[in-house]
């Protein structure tokens, strides 16, 4: 045990978590670092933090927003905590303690859904996306592969509806009727979630019909034997297009993809718009889309599927643009090819089309797959670690590998950090605010 009781022994960690997915997997992790000998340490925001997560080792904060810089940077120095911990890196709360725990040289580990679902989990060191340190240099990708070697990309812990809705709900609406408890707390959410709950049950009463019109309109384009395009929606609230792209809505992303499409797609050509599949609806798509549609002259040729599953569009299309959803990787492993527009995690050279989207749309280019292949095993052996928050036995196994890998210091080992985050420059470049 390192230092056994000594919290100043050498190579004692003193580890902070802030707020994890949810599910059981934080208080998991740390309870294996403390198995192992190390001190633990939780901060908890808000109701729903503290449900899952409370007892001798936690400590609340009830102030504005504004006071969280000074209160982390005191807290992380006060109790001389060496590892931060959190799930997902733009949140309020936690972009301003990375920047405190960068100025104090803490190691950050950020975790998020695993990028090859199911039954991983992400872990990466001081940043996610645009941010991720991991490398787009073909040579040093392969360089990896060779070092990782040989995966096992057998499907494990199947993800569970009941574990993806219950715990989401149970802390929503924990932090709102519990609300006088942590009464300065910001969601990081955009939707009060009371109606956005009542309006996805509302959309999951009509999913078979909607399933159903979408593997109809898809067996419709297959027998003309249209060639089509794909966009997936994403989220408004995902900081995925919040943060990592410079667009305010997807509703701008929309425009901007039908207006190339209307000038440089074939006259044959068709595109399909998909509804993320956790949407409910606030934005009425529809409605934006027909009305994007006529404004570009493309009646008859812009398709919009809310509903049914992209694997089913992948098995016929010609490619798939996308903002910078890990949907993209998802067609890269079907062998479609795939445009983004701001750099995503598999933005690399030989995986996504350099070309403009103009030339996307007459020249798609796919993807090489022994490249696809080492970018993979690349990715599992640095960055992604087995388990699941979606599935019982996920959990302590998603823990167990996560405390490990934070404790060992290998955090984007062997070789697969790259300083700054080679994405950065690029993105800004397009206008993205990071």
């Amino acid at each position: 045990m390192p230092g056994g009781n000594d919290p100043t022994a050498p190579g004692r960690r003193r580890v902070l978590f802030l707020q994890g997915p949810l599910s059981p997997l934080f208080r998991q992790i740390g309870d294996c670092i403390r198995e192992a000998g190390h001190d633990v340490f939780r901060i908890n925001l808000c109701a729903g933090d503290w449900l899952h997560w409370h007892g001798p080792d936690c400590t609340s904060f009830r102030g504005r927003l504004s006071d969280w810089p000074d209160f982390i940077g005191r807290f992380l120095a006060d109790n001389r905590i060496t590892d931060l911990v959190l799930h997902g890196d733009q949140r309020l709360y936690h972009r301003l303690a990375i920047n405190c725990a960068k100025q104090q040289g803490i190691q950050i580990a950020v975790t998020e859904l695993g990028y090859l679902r199911p039954g991983w989990m992400t872990l990466e060191k001081n940043g996610l996306s645009t941010l991720s340190h991991f490398p787009d240099d073909p040579v040093r990708v392969r360089r990896i592969a060779d070092e990782v070697g040989d995966v096992d990309f057998t499907p494990m812990f199947p993800g569970s509806f009941y574990l993806q809705t219950v715990p989401d709900v149970i802390y929503n609406l924990a932090n709102v009727i519990l609300k006088p408890l942590y009464p300065s707390y910001q969601r990081h959410t955009i939707y009060h979630p009371v109606p956005e709950y009542l309006r996805g049950a509302n959309r999951l009463l009509g999913e078979t019909r909607r399933n159903r019109e979408a593997d109809t309109a898809l067996a419709g384009l297959v027998e003309n034997g249209s060639p089509f395009f794909v966009l997936p929606l994403q989220l408004e609230g995902d900081f995925q297009l919040r943060r990592h792209s410079p667009y305010d809505s997807f509703a701008d992303v929309i425009d901007l993809v039908l207006s190339s499409f209307a000038q440089a797609a074939p006259e044959a050509a068709h595109l399909v718009l998909k509804s993320h599949p956790l949407d409910v609806g606030y934005e009425n798509w529809p409605k934006v889309i027909g009305e994007t549609v006529v404004r570009h002259g493309l009646e008859g040729r812009v398709h919009f599927f809310d509903g049914g599953n992209l694997g089913a569009l992948f098995k016929h299309a010609t490619g798939m643009v996308t903002l910078n959803s890990t949907a993209g990787l998802e067609a890269l492993q079907a062998g479609l090819p795939v445009k983004t527009l701001v750099p995503a995690h598999y933005d690399i050279a030989g995986l996504t089309s350099r070309a403009p989207l103009e030339t996307f749309w007459t020249k798609p280019e796919r993807p090489d797959p022994e490249l696809l292949d080492a970018f993979l095993r690349a990715l599992a052996g640095t960055i992604q670690v087995r388990g699941s928050i979606h599935n019982r036995q996920g959990v302590p196994v998603a823990a167990k590998n996560i405390a490990k890998r934070i404790l060992d210091r290998s955090l984007n080992e062997p070789d697969a950090y790259v300083d700054p985050p080679p994405r950065l420059e690029r993105a800004r470049a397009l206008g993205v605010p990071l």
